[in-house]
């Protein structure tokens, strides 16, 4: 019997997320601009008002809440109680259906959609290949799907990388702990060192500072809200897995993907289109 490709303690983790952080918080031009730095390189132009798609990895719902209203049909799957949360925030929403399904057991056709993406998601599953073909099966041969997976560093200097691996420590410590011990751990995190480093970083660039390389810089202008949001997803998540441009480039090509292009605004975040001969 072949193992499912899920971890069910990384999702349980999700639905406490989710739950913890439905996103009502969060106002809708900050949403907008989190939206637009990850589908800024989508190909909105090629598909049609009906398109049907699905959204891999749903989570609250966020992301969908701003994709439904451009295209036809909208799947959203989530294996966690995070679909639950997903479906009372798009409860108005009358083109989206909900599936709590895992990766390697989504409900939909094969080569019966016209997109998809997933962003954030395939890299907390044990086998993140195996997930993204199960992924590309789904959409029609030519069409798009956005894939949003954890970089592991490569365009910073080696201190930048030597800073991660000390907060590795911290992730793995934290991510065994119960639910309420690891929010409450990632919350003090959040309070003292994202939103302090963020809010300098803020500063700095105002000063003229170039922050590329600045430690959290990415959150300068965002809410702590959101901080909050990302601590426990970075700290409370057991499974993690990372990847180079180059490693990222060649999981999508081997899963059946091409003419794929990156993004320059969150790393790494590439559309690719499904090959005709993928299977």
């Amino acid at each position: 019997m072949q193992k499912a490709n899920v971890d069910n303690q990384v999702v349980a983790g999700f639905g406490d997320e989710w739950s913890r952080f439905d996103q009502s918080e969060l106002a809708g031009d900050e949403l907008e601009q989190l939206f637009e730095n990850y589908f800024s390189i989508f190909p909105w132009s090629e598909l049609r008002d009906e398109a049907v798609g699905f959204d891999l990895g749903c989570g609250s719902g966020r992301w969908a809440k701003l994709v439904a209203p451009r295209v036809g049909k909208l799947h959203l799957v989530d294996p966690s109680d995070a679909i639950e949360v997903a479906e009372r925030n798009l409860a108005d929403a009358r083109n989206c259906e909900f599936h709590r399904a895992p990766v390697d057991a989504i409900p939909l056709e094969d080569s019966s959609c016209d997109f998809g993406y997933s962003l954030g998601v395939l890299h907390h599953i044990p086998d993140t290949e195996a997930g993204l073909r199960k992924c590309v099966v789904k959409i029609k041969p030519g069409a798009p799907f956005l894939l949003y997976l954890y970089y592991k560093f490569d365009n910073r200097p080696a201190w930048y990388r030597a800073v991660w691996r000390l907060s590795e420590a911290g992730r793995k410590t934290i991510s065994r702990m119960p639910h309420g011990l690891r929010f409450a751990a990632s919350q003090v995190i959040a309070a003292t060192v994202y939103w302090p480093l963020a809010r300098l970083a803020r500063l700095l660039e105002r000063a003229g500072v170039n922050v590329r390389n600045f430690p959290l810089a990415q959150y300068r202008d965002t809410s702590f809200y959101t901080m909050r949001t990302d601590a426990l997803d970075r700290f409370g998540t057991r499974l993690e897995k990372r990847f180079t441009k180059a490693e990222m480039l060649e999981l999508m090509k081997r899963a059946g993907l091409e003419r794929i292009s990156f993004s320059d605004r969150s790393f790494w975040t590439a559309v690719g289109y499904r090959r005709s001969d993928a299977d």
